[in-house]
């Protein structure tokens, strides 16, 4: 086997071919464009079959440097702070509540599918845990955290490959069942976004710069050092509450730091230009999301599913049925029926197979087709990458004694 390590610059191309990639498939394949499918998805889970091809028939592994993906990530959730006014956060504190409450009952339905199905089969005691929220709705940084614990607990050698296994090909499912699930409520309902309100990310594909708008190299300078300004600041941040002992993922923490700027700097210097709502950051958040999500998919070794035999297969094939019935009868008449309601139910995929990035992909897919939903960017977040966690491990905790 030969292994191929590539380098931070050429990931980074790599990844923006990938987009383009996509890009053209989805204009050339109706169903991918009609099904409101990420760009970046469709191209990037090309370039990881691509990898996988490279290492079933050539035997090469290839490697991709990621340090950028994780500094994109930071631009994107820093600029879904910078939007969220607080006459939203107001707006959006009881969908918040209820949100929250809708995914603390799926955390919990997600485990006994776990237990129910592993047990039916026959598996090892351990791998119901590692099938359920520690690799669904925790992701890759979870099951890498509680591996070790799970395998020493259970006495399961193979611990972490399962709940990477599931975690990647749970990532993958979350890509793509999001918009679909979004356009069948959309249709089924006949609902569309306001396009008076600017969007908060995703610029319309029709939607294109215009003389005397504020895309410019002024607008985008300004922003990024914004962006960057409340990155610094989420960074010493997550120092002190660290020292807490609150462990809270960084992007979050710079979330939570863009809220409090966008909502207290404006009003004490009303003369400086804020980018709240612009069309330069919504520029700069498209480009954060598509690269990080190629790079995040691009970079999956499919390879590491093999051999685990059918039953990984059929328990997250139980599991998704169970969240897009979930989605469609549960989140979306719970979140009141509206259009808001069906943005939240794509990005909900996100939460209960794959991870934050792959919700607010959905979502963004979703409102560049639709229109915007502003609310919709702050409360998921929130709930997926903030409050959930803290249950999570509660919940993995119970199950592990």
């Amino acid at each position: 086997m030969t292994s191929i390590q590539v380098p931070g610059l050429l990931t980074f191309t790599i990844a923006i071919v990938v987009f383009f990639v996509g890009s053209g498939l989805n204009r050339v394949i109706a169903p991918l464009r009609r099904w409101n499918i990420p760009e970046a998805v469709t191209g990037g889970l090309l370039a990881a079959l691509v990898t996988l091809l490279a290492y079933r028939v050539l035997g090469i592994e290839v490697t991709f440097d990621l340090n950028a993906r994780d500094m994109l990530l930071l631009y994107f959730f820093t600029g879904i702070g910078l939007n969220a006014r607080l006459g939203d956060l107001v707006a959006g504190g009881r969908p918040l509540v209820i949100l929250l409450a809708l995914t603390l009952v799926y955390l919990v339905l997600q485990n006994l599918v776990a237990v129910g199905s592993t047990a039916a089969l026959g598996l090892p005691r351990g791998i119901d845990i590692l099938l359920g929220s520690v690799s669904l709705i925790g992701g890759h940084g979870t099951t890498i955290a509680w591996a070790p614990l799970i395998s020493a607990r259970f006495d399961l050698a193979n611990a972490l490959e399962v709940g990477i296994a599931s975690a990647t090909l749970g990532l993958v499912v979350a890509s793509l069942v999001g918009g679909p699930v979004a356009r069948l409520l959309i249709n089924r309902y006949h609902l569309s976004g306001t396009t008076a309100e600017a969007p908060s990310v995703g610029l319309p594909d029709a939607q294109r710069p215009a003389p005397g708008n504020d895309i410019d190299h002024v607008s985008l300078l300004r922003t990024i050092l914004i962006l960057n300004v409340a990155i610094l600041i989420g960074f010493a941040v997550d120092e002190v509450v660290a020292q807490t002992g609150i462990k809270l993922p960084l992007f979050v923490v710079c979330l939570l730091v863009a809220i409090v700027l966008t909502n207290t700097v404006p009003r004490v210097m009303p003369r400086l230009l804020w980018p709240t709502r612009s069309r330069s950051l919504a520029l700069i958040s498209d480009l954060s999301l598509n690269i990080f999500l190629a790079m995040s998919l691009m970079s999956m070794q499919l390879w590491t599913l093999g051999g685990l035999g059918p039953s990984l297969v059929i328990v997250l094939g139980l599991q998704t049925i169970v969240a897009v019935l979930y989605m469609i009868f549960v989140v979306f008449p719970a979140m009141g029926r509206d259009y808001q309601a069906a943005v939240i139910s794509a990005g909900f995929s996100g939460i209960s197979l794959g991870a934050t990035p792959t919700a607010i992909a959905n979502m963004t897919a979703v409102t560049k087709a639709h229109g915007p939903a502003p609310a919709a960017f702050i409360i998921l977040p929130l709930v997926s990458a903030f409050f959930i966690d803290i249950a999570n491990a509660l919940v993995i905790g119970f199950m592990m004694r």
